[in-house]
């Protein structure tokens, strides 16, 4: 569903990605992990188009790119390449946000809504709003409440239903435990198995690498602005990855 060729961006004169390649299969879990300033927030942004592309290329949608010629596109595949990150969401991308970045002083269900703001998902949005409580009965009951009046792990909540908003294809997730206490970050990884047993493509940036292991199919270990290490999860040792994460 989505590839990523030898990509390098940055900010400004600073680069941080150095040829990052990667795949995402649909209806997988793909999850990045590595210490801090590895560079894994800024590929996120590469993809929705924050972060411009230096080099490289990043292909969404088609088949994958195994049954693509060398260097080219994956077959019915778009480039993402100088698309605007406003587009993302009609494209069929979505972020969740590393920090959750929720409008306080809105409602919840104003929050909500914003997650279905193109103009090609506000006809679905009462479903999608529905489908969002049924997950989130929570964000239903204080619907007309600010948002700054949850808890950090129910603002992760409405974080995660403004993605679904948008009925993505593809979901990008940014450290989503980040602060949250150990229960909370157990509610919330519970919530992501239900996304995944329901068949939708995730690709997770996560430093708790026992909770992201025991979710993924895919596993990449990114450092110092490259992949260092990729493996389906079933087949990753989690000592063994720790030793490469922290370079033992």
């Amino acid at each position: 569903m989505l590839d990523i060729n030898n990509v390098r961006a940055g900010y400004g004169a600073i680069n941080v990605l150095w040829d990052v390649s990667l795949n995402v299969a649909s209806g997988e879990v793909t999850t990045i992990v590595g210490p801090n300033g590895a560079g894994k927030t800024t590929l996120l942004r590469a993809i929705m188009g924050l972060v411009p592309l230096e080099r490289g290329q990043i292909v969404f949608g088609g088949a994958p790119s195994g049954g693509a010629p060398s260097g080219g596109a994956p077959s019915g595949g778009a480039s993402l390449a100088g698309v605007p990150t406003w587009d993302m969401a009609r494209r069929g991308i979505a972020m969740v946000p590393e920090g959750r970045m929720i409008f306080r002083d809105m409602s919840i269900e104003e929050n909500l809504l914003l997650g279905a703001f193109a103009k090609t998902r506000r006809a679905g949005a009462a479903r999608q709003l529905e489908e969002v409580y049924a997950l989130f009965p929570l964000l239903k009951e204080r619907r007309a409440l600010p948002a700054g009046t949850l808890s950090g792990g129910q603002a992760q909540m409405l974080a995660l239903g403004r993605g679904l908003m948008s009925a993505p294809q593809l979901m990008l997730i940014d450290e989503p435990s980040l602060g949250l206490a150990p229960v909370m970050v157990q509610e919330v990884f519970a919530i992501l198995e239900r996304l995944k047993a329901a068949g939708r493509t995730i690709v997770l940036v996560e430093q708790n690498t026992h909770m992201a292991l025991r979710l993924a199919d895919q596993v990449y270990l990114m450092q110092g602005g490259k992949v260092t290490f990729a493996a389906r999860a079933k087949e990753v040792d989690v000592e063994a990855l720790h030793d490469m994460y922290f370079a033992r």
